[in-house]
């Protein structure tokens, strides 16, 4: 019998290959029987976990969003733990912590970025609308954290400053094939240079 931690675990396989699937050959070049052969269940199969391929791109989506913010805001709050609490946090500190967890997510759930890019159009108005107010927090939770390094940079110029450095971060999947690229170590030092680099250089405008 199927426990539950089973069925959870075969939702994250099934969303793993969709993922994989709709970002090399778009939503409507993949079929639901491909995504289960993909994971070694029937087509029909497939609907015991989801009502169907919209079901999947929504919970790629929104799901990843809420990742994101979750993890930032669990980031902030660590920061915010220590001596003195938010007023005695180092936003230099905080904002390393951020570009590393955006890092993570770029390096290592590529495929998303690209169905984001290609594929969000296709959500129902409601969880394009959640998706959206989801990367607003998170873009806003940043921000918070620039002006407090960068005092002298207004909030648009933050939040500009914020939405460059996503892109930086983002364009990873159009940088190759991942074994084409430096090792995973490398690369991420070079991708937080680059985006502490982006920051500075907004800061002293």
């Amino acid at each position: 019998m199927a426990t539950r931690t089973d069925a959870s675990t075969r939702r994250e396989q099934i969303l793993k290959e969709a993922a994989r699937l709709f970002a090399e050959r778009g939503f409507h070049g993949v079929g639901v029987d491909e995504i289960g052969a993909a994971v070694g269940i029937s087509g029909p199969g497939l609907y015991r976990h989801f009502a169907g391929k919209d079901a999947m791109l929504a919970e790629l989506l929104v799901g990843i969003s809420g990742q994101l913010l979750t993890g930032a805001k669990r980031r902030v709050a660590e920061a915010d733990g220590g001596p003195g609490g938010r007023a005695g946090r180092d936003p230099e500190v905080v904002l390393d912590s951020l570009i590393e967890g955006h890092i993570d997510f770029a390096l290592d759930d590529r495929p998303l970025i690209t169905l984001h890019d290609r594929e969000l159009d296709r959500l129902r108005d409601s969880d394009r609308k959640l998706v959206r107010q989801l990367q607003r927090q998170y873009v806003e939770l940043w921000v918070e954290v620039v002006r407090e390094l960068y005092p002298d940079l207004t909030e648009p110029g933050a939040r500009s400053a914020v939405h460059s450095v996503f892109g930086l971060l983002n364009s990873t999947p159009h940088l190759g094939r991942p074994g084409a690229l430096p090792g995973r170590e490398v690369m991420a030092g070079l991708l937080h240079r680059m985006a502490r680099g982006a920051f500075a250089a907004a800061g002293t405008d």
